[in-house]
């Protein structure tokens, strides 16, 4: 696998994290029923994610703007 290539499963991430989810629990229905993944571990993957070269290269305009997301949640802590 080329080091430039994502996997199956953080393609996913991503593709979800481009969509715009409407009503409590839908986002967390969708990790579930998609990607088969917990939500707990659905953050923990992302978080990782975000951190990845091959994602920024992937799709920068998501990946910049949950970057930005990040930094003010920490900051307000």
């Amino acid at each position: 696998m080329d080091t430039q290539d994502l996997g199956q499963r953080e393609q996913g991430i991503l593709a979800l994290e481009r969509r715009g989810f409407t009503g409590p629990g839908a986002k967390e229905r969708a990790i579930r029923e998609e990607l088969g993944l917990a939500p707990v571990r659905y953050y923990q993957l992302l978080n990782a994610l975000l951190d990845d070269p091959r994602a920024l290269a992937h799709d920068p305009v998501t990946v910049n703007r949950l970057r930005r997301v990040r930094e003010t949640r920490r900051s307000e802590r």
